[in-house]
C-alpha cells in the first residue's frame, strides 16, 4: 500500500461516480474514468460544469478541473497505473465479483479497491477471490463531492493496513471517515435512513400526516442531528434520563410498518409526486445542494470559532 494517491481510477459514471470524480479532481488528482455509456464524454462535462461551483464554494481550486479527467477506452486502461479504484456499479452481488476479480488481476498490487456500494458488504462479493485483502467498502451519501461521510467497512479478508489507508485517502480529499467495525447490511447510514423513511411512509399510509408537512424533520430533527447528532439531548442528566425516562414510554409504542401493497404504495408515490411536482428535478437537487454547502460552511465556522475560544 502507499499513501501517496496520485491517480485513481473510477469505475462506473452515474451519479455517484461523476460526484467522485469531480471531487477527486478537484483534489488535485489524475482520474481516469470508466463506464460503457454511449454518453460518457457529454455526462462527465456537464456533471464538472454543474459540480465546480460547488467545489470551488468549498475552497477548492477547480482551475484545470477538466484537464485532470480523462475518459478511459475500458475498465483495463482505467486501472493501469492506479493508486485507487472507486467502483460504483450495479447493486448487484455478481456484478461486483466479476468485476473485483478483474480488478485484483489488472490493477498494480499496491492499488487500494474500494467500493461505493450502498447495501452489499464486500465480504459477500469477494469469496472466491484470494487476494482480497485490499478491497472493502467506501461508501459516501450523495452527492459524495458535498456530504463529507464516507463509510469505511471491511470485509472479512480486509487487512488492517487497507482501512488504514483507506481512511488516509477519503480523509486527503476533504471526506470524514468513519470506519464501521462489523459489517451489516445496508451499513449503517443507510440503516438509519431507512429507519426513519418507513416510520415516514407509514404515517402518510395511515394518514397522520402529508409528505408536505414532513417538514417536521427539516424543521426539528434534521437540525438537532446535523449539529449533535443522536444522543445528546435529554437536559442536564443527558442521555441517562432519555434512556431511564423517556426510553420506555417509547419502547410502548406501535410504530408499525408501512403497506406494501401495491395500491397502498402508489398513493404514498402519488403524493410524493404532487408535493414537489411544480418543480424540476435539476432545481430541486440544485436548491438541496445550495442548502447544505450553507449548513456545511455555517457548520465550519461555528466549529472553528469553538476551537479558537
Amino acid at each position: 500500500m502507499t499513501d501517496q494517491f496520485r491517480t485513481v481510477a473510477v469505475i462506473g459514471a452515474g451519479t455517484i461516480g461523476l460526484s467522485w470524480t469531480a471531487l477527486f479532481a478537484a483534489h488535485g488528482l489524475t482520474v481516469r474514468v470508466s463506464d460503457p455509456r454511449p454518453d460518457l464524454a457529454e455526462a462527465t462535462a456537464e456533471a464538472l460544469a454543474v459540480f465546480g461551483p460547488h467545489l470551488a464554494a468549498q475552497g477548492l481550486d477547480t482551475d484545470g478541473l477538466t484537464d485532470r479527467v480523462h475518459l478511459a477506452a475500458d475498465i483495463t486502461e482505467a486501472v493501469r497505473d492506479a493508486d485507487v479504484v472507486q467502483e460504483n456499479g450495479p447493486e448487484r452481488v455478481e456484478f461486483k465479483k466479476e468485476l473485483f476479480a478483474r480488478l485484483v488481476r489488472e490493477a498494480p498490487g499496491h492499488a487500494l479497491l474500494l467500493s461505493s456500494s450502498s447495501a452489499i458488504p464486500s465480504s459477500v462479493f469477494t469469496t472466491e477471490i484470494e487476494d482480497a485483502g485490499r478491497i472493502l467498502i467506501g461508501h459516501p451519501f450523495n452527492p459524495p463531492h458535498l456530504l463529507p461521510l464516507v463509510e469505511v467497512a471491511p470485509g472479512e479478508h480486509t487487512t488492517a493496513e487497507a482501512v488504514r489507508c483507506a481512511v488516509a485517502f477519503y480523509t486527503s480529499v476533504g471526506r470524514t471517515p468513519v470506519v464501521e467495525r462489523q459489517e451489516v447490511p445496508g451499513f449503517v447510514g443507510n440503516r438509519l435512513q431507512n429507519a426513519l423513511n418507513r416510520q415516514a411512509v407509514h404515517l402518510v399510509q395511515q394518514g397522520v400526516i402529508t409528505p408536505e408537512d414532513l417538514a417536521t424533520v427539516t424543521h426539528s430533527l434534521g437540525i438537532r442531528y446535523a449539529t449533535v447528532g443522536p444522543f445528546l439531548g435529554g437536559g442536564p442528566s443527558g442521555y441517562r434520563h432519555i434512556a431511564e425516562h423517556i426510553g420506555s414510554t417509547m419502547q410502548q409504542l406501535d410504530l408499525g410498518e408501512p403497506s406494501q401493497d401495491p395500491q397502498d404504495r402508489e398513493r404514498v408515490i402519488r403524493a410524493v409526486e404532487k408535493a414537489y411536482a411544480a418543480t424540476p428535478y435539476a432545481d430541486l437537487a440544485e436548491a438541496r445542494d445550495r442548502a447544505q454547502l450553507a449548513v456545511l460552511s455555517t457548520l465550519a465556522d461555528v466549529r472553528r470559532n469553538q476551537k479558537e475560544n
